[in-house]
């Protein structure tokens, strides 16, 4: 018995260009964002945030994260014809995995629930202008080295 001809799998280039498709891009992604997981959690493990104590690891990781970001951006659109693959593994995948804005969420309750809502809502605005301070530099700075690089 043979299925019928809409549950069957494309033959031919349909089923070729899955492999160009998005099986790839969501292989690196997974790839990337395991090996960043990894690093913020190693980070975490030297690091850690005593109960009801500011969460600096997850603070710095954050910053840190979206600094690079817009350094890989900038490098990826301006300078480098990258692979199809790069921005999915490194900056979605790797970048993505690295940096925790759930952690954050996570971290301000933490601080509210062992009574100290003042330090959350200050790790919540500084945690945000810093992560976006930290991509326009980044970002800016990126460009006028590589502005002043060329003839």
């Amino acid at each position: 018995m043979t299925a019928p001809e809409s549950l069957r799998a494309p033959a031919g280039p349909a089923r070729r260009s899955l492999g160009r498709g998005q099986a790839p891009v969501v292989a690196v992604v997974a790839l990337g964002g395991a090996l960043g997981a990894t690093a913020r959690y190693a980070l975490s493990l030297h690091w850690p945030t005593p109960p009801g104590g500011f969460p600096w690891a997850t603070f710095w990781t954050n910053v840190v994260g979206c600094a690079v970001i817009g350094v890989f951006m900038v490098v990826i659109t301006d300078v480098w014809a990258a692979h199809r693959l790069v921005r999915p593994f490194f900056g979605t995948g790797v970048l993505g995995g690295f940096t925790t804005f759930s952690t954050y969420a996570v971290d301000i309750q933490k601080l509210v629930d062992h009574g100290r809502p003042a330090t959350g809502l200050a790790y919540l605005a500084a945690t945000l202008l810093a992560a976006l301070a930290a991509v326009w530099l980044a970002s800016t700075a990126a460009r006028r080295v590589l502005k002043r690089r060329q003839p």
